[in-house]
Parts: C-alpha cells; sequence; structure tokens
C-alpha cells in the first residue's frame, strides 16, 4: 500500500508540474503588439505592426458594409490599433476583440473599396520584426498625382519635364542626424522648393515622385519618372557617414562598374537597403514583372543616357559649389538603384552629410533649404539651356536666338539674299513661312544658320 500511496504522490506532483509548465510556457508565446503605425499614400494607405516576434496571421474582406479583417494569431496588445489616425485614409472605424481564446482579431470599417496585400518583415538596425498590410485603393478617382500633360506652347513646343524624386518617406527615416533631424523631412522640404521654382519657370514642369511623408519603393520611383514622361529624374538626399567628419553637397550618377569612392560606396549600399526598411512587397511594385524595365535592369548600356547624366550632375554640382562645401569636385559614380533608368539622364544630389553637426543645422533651416533649392535649379538651367530636348519650348528659343536676320532692300531676290547667306531657298522659305518668292521693302527675313 505504501509503494502505491508513492507512486500516486508522484504522478500527481508530475502532472501537477507538467501543468504549470505549460501555464508558464503559453504566455511566453504570444505575440505582443508594441506599436502600430499608419501612413496614406495617394494610391494606398500602409499598416505596420511593430512586433516582438513573427507572427501568422489571416486577412480578408467583407462586404455590405465593406471591412477588412485580420486575424492575429495568439497575439496581444490592441490598444494601440485602437487609437490608429484615420484621416486621409480608407478606414473609418477600427474594432478588436479575443478570439478563441488568444487570438485577436482587428476589424477596419471603410469607407471605400481597396485590395489588402500583406507580408512580413525581418528586424533591421532601425526596427524589429514587422508586419505589413497594404491597403491598395481600387477606385482610380482616388489616386493622385497621375502622369502630367506637360504644358504646350500655341506654337507648338512641349515643356522640359523634370521627375523630382524626395528620398525615403513613411516607414523608412532615412538618415538620422543629431536633435533625431530626420533626411526623410529635409529633402520632402527641399524638392517642393524646387518643385515650386521649377513651375514658375516657363518651360519647365515639375513631377514629385512623392508628394507626402510615404515611402515609395526604389524601381517604382523610376517607373513612376517614366510614366511622367520625364527629361531629367533627379533624386535629393540628405545622408550620413559612420562618422561625422565628412561634409559637403555630392552628385552622384549612376555606375555600370564600380564606386568612385569608398564614400560612393558606403552611401549606394545604405540607400540600396532602403527597400528592406521601407517595406516594399513585389505584389505593391508596378514593374517587377515589366519585361521592358527588367530588360533594363539587366542591360544597362545606356552610354548616352549616361553622358547625359553626369554634364547635368555637374551642372548642378558647379552651382551647389556656390553656396556650400563640395565633397568632390566631379561627379561621382555608383551602382545607385534609383538610377537605372535607360532613357532618362538620372542623378543623385546628396544636399550634405545629416551626421555633420553643422549641415544637420543648416538643412533644417528653410533659408538655407531655399538656397539649395536654387543652385538646384540653376544648375538644371543652365544644362538644358545649353541642351534643350528636341520639340521643347526650349529647343525652340535657342533655334530662335541662334538666327539672324536681313531687311529687304530694293532689288533683292530670295534666290539672292540666300545666295548672300550661303543657304538653300527651300531652306529660307521654311524658316519664314513664305507660300511665294514675292518680297516687300523692309521686310525682315530670319537667316537660318547653315
Amino acid at each position: 500500500m505504501m509503494v502505491l500511496s508513492s507512486s500516486k504522490n508522484r504522478y500527481w506532483q508530475m502532472l501537477f508540474s507538467i501543468l504549470l509548465l505549460c501555464l508558464l510556457v503559453l504566455p511566453a508565446h504570444a505575440v505582443t503588439i508594441k506599436n502600430v503605425r499608419i501612413w496614406p499614400a495617394p494610391d494606398h494607405t500602409r499598416l505596420v505592426f511593430d512586433l516582438d516576434k513573427p507572427i501568422r496571421h489571416q486577412l480578408f474582406t467583407l462586404d455590405k458594409p465593406d471591412r477588412l479583417v485580420i486575424d492575429l494569431d495568439d497575439t496581444r496588445g490592441q490598444d494601440s490599433i485602437e487609437k490608429l489616425p484615420l484621416k486621409d485614409t480608407p478606414i473609418s472605424r477600427v474594432r478588436t476583440a479575443v478570439k478563441s481564446g488568444s487570438d485577436l482579431r482587428v476589424v477596419f470599417d471603410l469607407n471605400s473599396k481597396i485590395q489588402p496585400r500583406s507580408f512580413l518583415l525581418k528586424p533591421n538596425k532601425q526596427y524589429g520584426h514587422r508586419l505589413v498590410v497594404d491597403l491598395v485603393y481600387k477606385e482610380k478617382k482616388t489616386v493622385k498625382n497621375t502622369a502630367p500633360i506637360p504644358r504646350v506652347d500655341p506654337t507648338g513646343q512641349r515643356d522640359i519635364v523634370v521627375a523630382i524624386d524626395a528620398g525615403h518617406g513613411g516607414e523608412d527615416p532615412g538618415a538620422i542626424g543629431p536633435g533625431r533631424v530626420r533626411e526623410k523631412t529635409v529633402v520632402l522640404a527641399i524638392a517642393r522648393k524646387v518643385e515650386r521654382m521649377l513651375n514658375a519657370e516657363k518651360g519647365f514642369k515639375p513631377a514629385m515622385i512623392r508628394t507626402g511623408d510615404y515611402y515609395v519603393g526604389l524601381r517604382a520611383r523610376t517607373e513612376r519618372a517614366r510614366k511622367h514622361r520625364a527629361d531629367l529624374f533627379i533624386s535629393i538626399h540628405a545622408d550620413a557617414f559612420k562618422d561625422s567628419r565628412p561634409r559637403g553637397s555630392s552628385v552622384f550618377a549612376l555606375s555600370q562598374r564600380g564606386a568612385t569612392s569608398e564614400t560612393a560606396r558606403w552611401l549606394a549600399n545604405s540607400e540600396n537597403s532602403a527597400d528592406l526598411i521601407g517595406g516594399v512587397n513585389g505584389a505593391l511594385t508596378l514593374d517587377d514583372k515589366d519585361k521592358v524595365l527588367a530588360g533594363v535592369l539587366l542591360d544597362l548600356t545606356m552610354t548616352a543616357t549616361l553622358s547625359d547624366s553626369l554634364k547635368v550632375g555637374q551642372s548642378v554640382l558647379r552651382s551647389m559649389g556656390q553656396i556650400n562645401k563640395l565633397h568632390k569636385r566631379d561627379v561621382e559614380q555608383a551602382g545607385f538603384m534609383v538610377l537605372k533608368s535607360p532613357d532618362i539622364p538620372s542623378i543623385l544630389i546628396e544636399t550634405g552629410f545629416i551626421s555633420n553637426p553643422r549641415e544637420a543645422k543648416n538643412l533644417q533651416s528653410s533659408a538655407y533649404q531655399e538656397k539649395m533649392a536654387r543652385q538646384i535649379v540653376a544648375g538644371i538651367k543652365r544644362y538644358f539651356g545649353s541642351n534643350p530636348p528636341p520639340g521643347t519650348w526650349l529647343a525652340h528659343q535657342k533655334k530662335r536666338l541662334s538666327q539672324g536676320s536681313y531687311v529687304v532692300s530694293r532689288g533683292d531676290t530670295l534666290s539672292g539674299i540666300a545666295q548672300k547667306n550661303k543657304i538653300s531657298v527651300a531652306s529660307l522659305r521654311k524658316a519664314n513661312n513664305l507660300r511665294s518668292d514675292a518680297l516687300r521693302v523692309g521686310q525682315r527675313l530670319t537667316i537660318p544658320r547653315s
């Protein structure tokens, strides 16, 4: 009997220990939502769940009324979800409830049709585990900033379109300088000033790649520039280095081989990892399956485009050198993904090093941002003044200014004037829109250069 009683005691002690162990272990497996952030963009709204570990989830939509449901397995910490700011999003209300004892159900009441997409991101130097949910707008009318129609002069000449890309944005703050100043904020302010100044210039049309605090994938930025039919793509940054000593402005063009300096290589690696921070899902990157772009990224044989990139880059660099020290006197080259457009001259502008205390202070100043934007625009204008794309208003103006004139005197004939100026009668007729060879005394003729 004593042996049997002892065995029973051991049995109950073992069972109690197992139950206690289960009670201790189960809560440790629960996923905690540490924070939730929301980023409205023109074509989608992004929800980012900061987690302490990976999570299993399911999402689906319901209609009548429209809702998005996200089921999060073994999860706690719903307080931050219910406090989300919903302005400018397709979400009208958020509700949460515990499901099956430990799972969390989140219901988003919607005011417009969306296509949900989700993906998980592993920890990086700025964030831990994340669940990203994109609510992509189905209705085209909600998408802002579609490709602009370039302004047309009455004579038929189009504007030069400059795509302005403010680096980083949304989930990706970019480099962070002294006082927690964020690169994404500084460069968007400069980009908006460049946009305003170019808008005031006859013959130019700016096109912003991002207009607010949201992230755009690196490849999607070049694709958006192409949809805008851009003649030039500029990506504005204010990056950091691994110590605070480097300073000065720089301009980069694409390198198909290697970087021109250690700093260039470091900056390119830093910028090209932005998608890991910003969180880009292949399903959202519109150009990932585009055969033309895929061919472009595999075969960057774009000698003419790269040559133009270097020329416009040098013009912008020279202008910036009038208000800030230059990190390098010439345009540098590195493998920046955002510059890999085969048909659009593209440059990346480092306005300064935000890791340098002096430059970080300057870059936060609205007055300094204005100066920097003015110099960027001056460099762009100088380049296109000498190299206007055919068919543009600026090309027409350059041609007109390069032509001479002749005032008809008594006895002059069209053939005689053509012979004196060593041009053909046909070109003289075309330059002056003449329907016949008849002339009148005092008539001013445009003499095209041969």
